[in-house]
Protein backbone atom coordinates (compact mmCIF):
# COMPACT_ATOMS: atom_id res chain seq x y z
CA UNK A 1 0.00 0.00 0.00
CA UNK A 2 1.46 3.16 -1.13
CA UNK A 3 0.52 6.66 0.63
CA UNK A 4 -0.57 9.52 -2.17
CA UNK A 5 -0.79 12.70 -1.00
CA UNK A 6 -2.71 14.93 -3.56
CA UNK A 7 -3.86 18.59 -3.57
CA UNK A 8 -7.34 18.05 -4.56
CA UNK A 9 -8.40 14.76 -2.56
CA UNK A 10 -5.72 14.83 0.16
CA UNK A 11 -4.03 11.53 0.74
CA UNK A 12 -5.08 8.88 -1.47
CA UNK A 13 -3.92 5.22 -2.05
CA UNK A 14 -2.78 2.65 -4.13
CA UNK A 15 -2.33 -0.95 -3.40
CA UNK A 16 -0.57 -3.15 -6.25
CA UNK A 17 0.52 -6.37 -6.55
CA UNK A 18 3.93 -7.44 -8.27
CA UNK A 19 4.82 -10.97 -9.48
CA UNK A 20 8.33 -11.79 -8.06
CA UNK A 21 9.35 -13.77 -10.72
CA UNK A 22 8.98 -11.40 -13.63
CA UNK A 23 8.70 -8.54 -10.71
CA UNK A 24 6.32 -6.88 -12.97
CA UNK A 25 3.38 -4.60 -11.16
CA UNK A 26 0.11 -7.09 -12.19
CA UNK A 27 -2.32 -5.70 -10.45
CA UNK A 28 -3.45 -2.31 -8.95
CA UNK A 29 -6.14 -0.07 -7.83
CA UNK A 30 -6.23 3.69 -6.42
CA UNK A 31 -8.91 4.85 -3.76
CA UNK A 32 -9.50 7.47 -1.45
CA UNK A 33 -9.77 5.20 1.00
CA UNK A 34 -7.85 2.47 2.55
CA UNK A 35 -10.47 -0.29 2.87
CA UNK A 36 -11.16 -4.21 2.12
CA UNK A 37 -12.88 -3.20 -1.31
CA UNK A 38 -9.60 -1.80 -2.61
CA UNK A 39 -7.72 -4.50 -1.72
CA UNK A 40 -10.31 -6.55 -3.51
CA UNK A 41 -10.40 -4.76 -6.37
CA UNK A 42 -6.38 -5.22 -6.54
CA UNK A 43 -6.72 -8.63 -6.49
CA UNK A 44 -9.14 -8.92 -9.32
CA UNK A 45 -6.83 -6.76 -11.37
CA UNK A 46 -4.30 -9.18 -10.99
CA UNK A 47 -6.26 -12.27 -11.67
CA UNK A 48 -7.57 -10.56 -15.18
CA UNK A 49 -3.62 -10.50 -15.94
CA UNK A 50 -2.38 -14.17 -14.66
CA UNK A 51 -3.57 -17.51 -15.07
CA UNK A 52 -4.30 -18.83 -11.79
CA UNK A 53 -2.48 -22.12 -11.00
CA UNK A 54 -2.10 -24.45 -7.80
CA UNK A 55 0.61 -22.93 -6.71
CA UNK A 56 0.26 -19.33 -5.83
CA UNK A 57 0.93 -17.55 -2.77
CA UNK A 58 0.81 -13.80 -1.59
CA UNK A 59 2.54 -12.25 0.54
CA UNK A 60 0.78 -9.77 2.55
CA UNK A 61 1.36 -7.55 5.75
CA UNK A 62 -1.30 -8.08 8.60
CA UNK A 63 -3.16 -5.08 7.73
CA UNK A 64 -7.21 -5.29 8.88
CA UNK A 65 -7.77 -4.86 4.68
CA UNK A 66 -5.74 -8.42 4.21
CA UNK A 67 -7.21 -10.07 7.45
CA UNK A 68 -10.57 -9.38 6.85
CA UNK A 69 -13.54 -12.44 6.05
CA UNK A 70 -13.50 -10.80 2.81
CA UNK A 71 -10.71 -11.08 1.66
CA UNK A 72 -9.39 -14.60 3.21
CA UNK A 73 -13.00 -15.76 1.83
CA UNK A 74 -12.05 -14.52 -2.10
CA UNK A 75 -8.48 -15.77 -1.92
CA UNK A 76 -9.79 -19.35 -1.06
CA UNK A 77 -12.33 -19.09 -3.62
CA UNK A 78 -9.15 -18.73 -6.08
CA UNK A 79 -7.70 -21.57 -4.00
CA UNK A 80 -4.45 -18.87 -3.25
CA UNK A 81 -2.39 -19.41 -0.53
CA UNK A 82 -1.63 -16.48 1.31
CA UNK A 83 1.84 -15.88 3.68
CA UNK A 84 1.96 -12.68 6.11
CA UNK A 85 4.52 -11.01 7.22
CA UNK A 86 5.44 -11.43 11.04
CA UNK A 87 4.06 -8.27 13.09
CA UNK A 88 6.71 -5.16 13.58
Amino acid sequence: MTYIQTKRNGWCYLSTIMDLHSRRIIGYSFSKKMDTDLVLKTLESAVKNRTITGDLIIHIDLGSQYTSDDYNQRLTELHIRHSYSRKG
